[in-house]
């Protein structure tokens, strides 16, 4: 629900450090070769005007279809004057997409639009984005089944609890890794701090970076101080080169 949370009057939503006011997750990728932005949420539009120079993804990948990573889909819009952009998901996202956004999909679309390329793909199935090869691999979400990926010596994963043994191979060797740690307490459908503190030693990515804390997780300054060597919790705007 993003920091401050709408109606909260906590002391982390009422915190004066900036990286303790935290937008929806996503995350902008630059490879060799290609700018591969993954999920796309409501404050889409907000974390865009940000990036400076302006860029068009020639890719977005999504996790899956919750209104957190897919409810700035829309605000594609202005892109039109560049070009359809190539948005990836696995089946059953992808027939969500075209419920949700009906007339994106139409033959006859009015002016305007995002103009919007779906691609279907499928875990532990490569694709490539120009010469950017990545692998989707699968990640459950409480019990509904996600994607999550692996791009070169990156691994990106959001809204996991659990992953099967599959995906923990897929994911050895990692320079850095991004991963969803919600909050302190335990949690149905997310990982916990600890449990992902756990996951993340056991992947052994040389950086590990949690995204997706709410502000159950507490004060970032405070939280960040906790954690083992070599894993950090994110914040906007933040910046890696790997």
């Amino acid at each position: 629900m993003g920091v401050p949370t709408l109606g909260c009057d906590c002391e982390v939503c009422r915190s004066a450090d900036p990286h303790d006011k935290r937008l929806r997750s996503s995350s902008l990728l630059y490879t060799k070769d290609a700018v591969i932005l993954i999920d796309c949420g409501p404050d889409f539009r907000q974390q865009m005007m940000q990036v400076k120079p302006f860029v068009v993804p020639d890719a977005i990948l999504i996790t899956h279809e919750h209104a957190d990573h897919v409810g700035g889909l829309d605000d594609l819009r202005p892109s039109n004057v560049f070009g359809d952009v190539t948005v990836f998901a696995e089946d059953y996202t992808a027939r969500d997409l075209r419920t949700r956004l009906p007339y994106c999909f139409t033959k006859k679309k009015y002016p305007g639009v995002p103009g919007i390329k779906l691609h279907v793909v499928k875990p532990f199935q490569p694709f490539k984005v120009k010469d950017t090869e990545i692998l989707p691999i699968r990640v459950m979400h409480g019990e509904l089944p996600i994607l999550g990926f692996r791009i070169g010596k990156l691994g990106y994963i959001t809204d996991m609890k659990t992953m099967p043994e599959e995906s923990f191979d897929a994911l050895q060797g990692l320079d850095l890794l991004i991963m969803n740690a919600l909050q302190v307490s335990e949690h149905p459908a997310h990982q916990n701090i600890a449990q992902a503190v756990k996951n993340a030693l056991r992947i052994g990515a040389k950086e590990t970076y949690f995204i997706h804390m709410s502000h159950h997780a507490g004060f970032h300054a405070v939280a960040d101080r906790q954690l083992p060597p070599h894993v950090h919790f994110a914040y906007d705007g933040l910046e890696i080169e790997f």
